[in-house]
């Protein structure tokens, strides 16, 4: 397996991931979370998002099979989700409303799913899974969560040495990013929902 390790095929996936995961972009987001005082665990962060990526890698397609769902569907799922989020950076409102028993670690829902992995950058691992030799998609993905973790273990620095208005014009300018790729990601998996049900009525 080592011998198939190829720098630029771990390169080229990495990149691919780290585009589609973008944790820089989701910093106002994050930084939105920890002033409602919620929890952030970097390490359990990192690790949770690595296992889900591997499950996905090796069993996404049973897992999802299992209960009925296809790809696309998991990806229009996601995609709302995503819309919601970003909506509520936009118009700086509340729409996941807190129970008593709402946990304060935040760690899995929503930093692990679907900010980091979320249905696009699951999606795109299956999608480009025949394309690299899995030693260098496997090394690409655990390389992108140490960037993960990186950034995370940074975000008290950078709520401290940034601006407060800066901060809140990035949270409103990385909103209407999130809605661009909820919105995205959404059109161009339910034109294959429709396709696949105009093409097969009875399935």
């Amino acid at each position: 397996m080592l011998n198939a390790f190829n720098w630029q095929q771990f390169m080229a996936s990495f990149f691919v991931l780290f585009a589609i995961i973008d944790i820089p972009g989701s910093l106002p987001y994050i930084l939105s979370l920890r002033k409602r005082g919620k929890i952030i665990k970097p390490m359990k962060t990192a690790i949770m998002a690595f296992c889900m990526f591997m499950m996905f890698y090796f069993v996404g397609d049973a897992f999802l099979t299992l209960f009925g769902v296809d790809v696309p569907s998991f990806a229009v799922a996601g995609s709302l989700i995503i819309f919601v989020m970003a909506a509520e950076m936009i118009l700086d409102v509340s729409i996941f409303k807190e129970a008593a028993d709402t946990p304060k670690d935040v760690s899995f829902f929503p930093i692990v799913f679907p900010l980091v992995a979320g249905a696009g950058a699951l999606t795109t691992m299956l999608a480009i899974r025949s394309q690299f030799a899995p030693v260098n998609l496997i090394s690409g993905v655990a390389a992108n969560m140490v960037c993960v973790y990186i950034i995370l273990r940074l975000v008290g620095v950078i709520e401290k040495i940034v601006n407060p208005g800066i901060l809140y014009m990035i949270k409103k300018f990385f909103g209407i990013i999130l809605l661009t790729i909820s919105i995205k990601l959404f059109t161009a998996n339910i034109m294959l929902i429709l396709e696949k049900f105009l093409t097969n009525p009875a399935q």
